[in-house]
């Protein structure tokens, strides 16, 4: 039976001293930063190597039976504190299988030869790698640096007057206008027979008609015949001239809160934008502090329907609608039954978009008028004639139609600033003197003015005084 082995401290106190047989460091696995054992200290065995695990050998201890034990346990008394020795660097050679393999493996790879376990020292706990630099983050840098200054906001671009919004809506009828002036002027400076009547032919090109073209040419010939004259002299007599003619017109739409309620009719064909003009008068007369009832009179489309309701909610305000195809008069009677029950302001119908040849269509709306005046015989109050100035001279028969029918009270042409005919309001007034209330050169509320006929005659002749 072999012979049992003796334990690591048996062969420490036995009084034998193995290290005499042989050489302190033969048959001794060292890694190469190991410090040979003649290397080591008098009176004690090695410490461990700072940052490793490895305990002291047995073989490598060397002391005698009597004085080693209160000297190995004073160094393990060290190495429990935690202190580390620093140890020259070995200068000894490596040799093939000198490869150091982690604690565990030793353990399970010991031979049976070898020495019994020995009392493991706690094992430090690895050191946490370092945490990468991270990038700071921009919250970082700010608390770091001193807070930037706001940034200066950029200013609002400057809204346009009205006077600049007519001039920009009105700038293709302008340009035509100007086109003609100079055709008839670059070359004739003087004002002859051919000059007047080449200006003459311009102005009824740009749709002015013939009786504003005779007066601006009457006037050149009285003040300037046979005399020279410039592009900018004749567009000054010509915008003195406009706005003689349109101021008699200009009429702003007033509301006469007597009447319980004021009951405005809105009436032309489709696509002149009456809608759309209903929607933009009730927006400024709830401005104005008016209340409004919207009519939903185009009872044949029902996109009209809709297209109002939208508008009544943009402005908070109600709308009387009935199922498409009803009777566009008896909505037009609750209407107006309902707003002086409610004391309301103003009611603003909408009817039905017709054209001016059309009998059967016309004697409708001329129905709507007699049923409103079953309950108030002053009734409509007004009748707005909407007028797209792009259909140019057909909007002179347009009116001539729904005036003998609606009894056309006044004016709103729309529509001036997709158009180069916008001088056909100069022939509608001379025509047929009709209030002229609004004028619209855009798709906002703000581009449905008030008719000025100074700005007009300005804007159209593209004139840079006042006229």
């Amino acid at each position: 039976m072999a012979e049992k082995k003796k334990g690591f401290f048996d062969r420490l106190f036995s009084g034998k001293n193995q290290h005499d047989k042989k050489s302190p460091d033969e048959g001794v696995h060292r890694r190469p930063d190991e410090t040979p054992s003649d290397q080591v200290p008098a009176g004690g065995a090695k410490s461990l190597q700072p940052g490793t695990n490895r305990e002291p050998h047995a073989a490598t201890v060397e002391e005698d039976s009597e004085a080693g034990a209160p000297e190995f346990l004073n160094e393990t008394d060290k190495l429990g504190e935690g202190e580390d020795e620093e140890k020259p660097a070995s200068t000894a050679p490596a040799r093939a299988g000198d490869e150091e393999s982690p604690p565990e493996s030793r353990a399970a790879g010991e031979p049976e030869g070898g020495a019994a376990e020995e009392p493991r020292l706690p094992e430090p706990e690895p050191e946490p790698a370092p945490p990468l630099a991270a990038e700071p983050t921009p919250a970082a840098e700010t608390a770091l640096e001193e807070p930037a200054p706001p940034p200066t906001p950029e200013p609002e671009p400057k809204k346009r007057g009205l006077f600049g919004r007519l001039a920009a809506g009105m700038s293709k009828s302008s340009a035509r206008l100007s086109e003609g002036l100079a055709d008839a002027f670059v070359q004739k400076r003087e004002l002859t027979d051919e000059a007047l009547e080449a200006l003459e032919d311009s102005l009824i090109a740009a749709d002015l008609g013939l009786p504003a073209a005779t007066r601006v040419i009457t006037e050149l010939s009285k003040t300037r015949y046979k005399q020279d004259v410039t592009l900018d002299e004749v567009r000054a007599v010509l915008a003195t001239e406009v706005a003689r003619t349109l101021k008699p017109l200009e009429a702003p739409l007033s509301i006469d809160k007597g009447n319980a309620p004021h009951v405005i009719l809105v009436a032309g064909v489709n696509g002149a934008g009456k809608t759309t003009t209903i929607g933009k008068l009730a927006a400024k007369l709830k401005a104005e502090g008016h209340s409004v009832l919207l009519a939903a009179g185009d009872t044949f489309r029902a996109a009209a329907i809709e297209q109002l309701q939208v508008w009544g909610e943009r402005t908070d305000t109600p709308v009387v609608t009935r199922p498409q195809g009803a009777d566009a008069a008896g909505l037009a009677y609750d209407a107006v039954e309902q707003a002086r029950r409610e004391g309301i302001d103003v009611v603003l119908i909408d009817t039905a978009g017709r054209l001016q040849n059309r009998s059967e269509l016309m004697d409708e709306l001329s129905k709507v008028v007699r049923v409103i005046r079953k309950l108030d015989e002053t009734a409509p109050h007004d009748s707005l004639l909407v007028l797209d100035a792009t259909v140019g001279q057909n909007a002179l028969r347009q009116a001539e139609a729904f005036t003998e029918t609606a009894h056309t009270t006044g004016l709103v042409m729309t529509k001036l600033d997709g158009t180069a005919r916008g001088g056909v309001l100069v022939a509608l007034a001379d025509r047929f003197g009709l209030p002229i209330h609004y004028i619209g050169v855009g798709e906002q509320v703000d581009d449905l003015q008030p008719f000025d006929a100074s700005a007009f005659s300005r804007a159209l002749t593209a004139e840079t005084t006042a006229a």
